[in-house]
């Protein structure tokens, strides 16, 4: 068992996140000795859960509609897996706009890399699109997808 402050070091979380999350009763089970909180590998995994969704963009109202289907029992686990699904599908939407704009970073760099060493932009203009490397080639074109 860990006090609440183990568990705010473990996590790099304040304590007053953890107490939020007690309150919104996103550890149903949570353990009390003489009032402290007592957070065992139950409420780690939660906590995990919990930190892994709220990177995914998800709001507490819905974390804590996860943690009552988790209570709920096996009749929840379509809803709670149609939950990561959709979670997932946002993340993988997420990281493709932010690997589209570190395409766009990299093809930068490299374009006044090119006009650094050039004086000007003229010889590196003229690569664009047809000419490019081939690494900053497809850079350029992710960069300039939709």
């Amino acid at each position: 068992m860990y006090t609440i402050g183990q568990v705010a070091e473990m996590f790099d979380l304040p304590v007053s996140t953890l107490r939020y999350y007690d309150k919104q009763g996103l550890f149903p089970g949570l353990e009390r000795a003489s009032g402290i909180r007592r957070f065992g590998d139950a409420e780690l995994e939660a906590l995990r859960v919990i930190e892994c969704l709220k990177k995914a963009g998800m709001e507490i109202k819905d974390i804590r509609l996860f943690m009552e289907w988790c209570a709920e029992g096996p009749s929840t686990y379509p809803q709670r897996k149609a939950m990561f699904e959709e979670r997932r599908a946002h993340m993988e939407s997420e990281i493709a706009k932010m690997n589209r704009a570190l395409d766009m970073l990299k093809f930068k760099c490299w374009y006044y890399e090119q006009a650094i060493q050039d004086g000007d932009e003229d010889r590196v203009k003229a690569l664009i699109p047809d000419d490019l490397p081939e690494g900053i080639k497809e850079a350029y074109e992710n960069a300039h997808s939709r």
